[in-house]
């Protein structure tokens, strides 16, 4: 059973190693062998001259947009993921539940997901749609500035501004935290309701452990969407050296310290939840 499942395992992913090697490993190798050279446009084509790690040292001693611009995508990602992450679990948990519209809902929360993309929400973003105009038209930091410290206040009001963000990124989370509740057996929380736990403890007896996986998966994919999303700001620096300044050359050195940054972070992720992963293989 455990071959048969690492041979489907296998064939899911066959479509994306083909992929991969026909659309993406040529582009890849060629951006990382130009992060190594300097790039000058000629009537032939380009002329590549090998420079070594000038490129890269740039990076870092000459650039004053790009560490500091990594550093708050990093920031950023740290805080919303979290946000992202228990939304999605406390809105699939409600729309586990059988109530009347519970299609309708679902299909409510996954709509962000096909209509605020790509063009579409850098558009909305410019205009401003993702702010809540409550916190600018009524002063809510001058009426709670005196019951609440401002260095606690600020970083409140800025995550709950942030709420419209977190509830756009949330739609594939959302189903995939509702493919892991439904795979639970009703049979576990009724033994568990027999033996006098409370939904609380169910939650975090049973609920939790099982969805772990899901978790896991949520996790990873929500650090790749925060780092390539429309609004990141790294990524439009990286779009502007390119395209508007024709840096080929510094571009990819550049999308390639990205890489490897965003890289790190996913293992240490991959750390954290090792012990999960190791049980997944066990129960498999």
């Amino acid at each position: 059973m455990r071959s048969r499942r690492i041979v489907e395992g296998y064939l899911f992913i066959v479509p994306w190693i083909i992929g991969f090697f026909l659309f993406m490993a040529v582009p890849l190798g060629r951006s990382l062998y130009y992060s190594f050279q300097n790039l000058t446009v000629t009537s032939h084509g380009l002329k590549a001259v090998y420079v070594g790690f000038t490129h890269y040292r740039g990076a870092f001693a000459t650039d004053i947009d790009f560490l500091p611009l990594l550093q708050k995508t990093i920031v950023t990602m740290v805080t919303q993921v979290p946000l992202i992450l228990i939304f999605a679990m406390f809105s699939a948990l409600l729309l586990n539940r059988p109530f009347f519209g519970r299609t309708f809902f679902r299909g409510v929360f996954f709509l962000p997901v096909i209509i605020a993309s790509g063009a579409i929400l850098r558009k909305l973003l410019q205009q401003g749609a993702a702010q809540l105009p409550i916190f600018y038209q009524y002063d809510l930091f001058g009426k709670l500035h005196g019951f609440i410290p401002a260095p606690i206040l600020k970083p409140l009001l800025k995550y709950a501004d942030s709420l419209t963000l977190v509830m756009w990124d949330s739609g594939v989370q959302i189903l995939i935290f509702l493919a892991g509740l439904q795979t639970i057996s009703s049979q576990l929380y009724e033994a568990a309701k027999c033996d006098g736990a409370t939904m609380w403890e169910s939650f975090w007896k049973i609920t939790f452990p099982m969805i772990m996986p899901m978790i896991f998966v949520n996790t990873l994919y929500s650090i790749v969407n925060s780092f390539t999303k429309t609004d990141n700001e790294v990524m439009n620096h990286i779009i502007d050296v390119v395209f508007k300044s024709n840096d080929y050359a510094y571009g990819s050195a550049i999308g390639w310290i990205y890489f490897v940054t965003i890289f790190l972070i996913l293992g240490i992720v991959f750390f954290i939840f090792r012990k999960s992963i190791s049980a997944m293989e066990g129960r498999a």
